[in-house]
């Protein structure tokens, strides 16, 4: 699996605490006799703090893309991260 790091961003939770998420895409590459093309997933840490990745969510880039989009802006962190990609999905 590859991984590319796409963004981070550094939020304050409910006590005023700053947090920092980061956002990645993995790639993972699915081969059949036929044909062979990417599966695309998504990973959420936090700095020293929870880690959650979700690979093969979709085969579509400018559906991950999109997905990806939602995450950063509004800055899902790990703990919400299943729950975001299920509605979403």
């Amino acid at each position: 699996m590859m991984e590319l790091k796409i963004a981070s961003r550094t939020c304050r939770d409910q006590m005023g605490e700053p947090r920092t998420f980061h956002y990645a895409l993995t790639v993972d590459t699915v081969e059949t006799d036929t044909f062979c093309c990417e599966n695309y997933g998504v990973r959420v840490w936090e700095e020293q703090g929870e880690d959650e990745t979700i690979p093969g969510i979709t085969t579509s880039a400018s559906r991950i893309d999109e997905l990806m989009t939602l995450l950063v802006d509004n800055r899902v962190g790990p703990a919400g991260l299943r729950d975001v990609v299920e509605d979403w999905l």
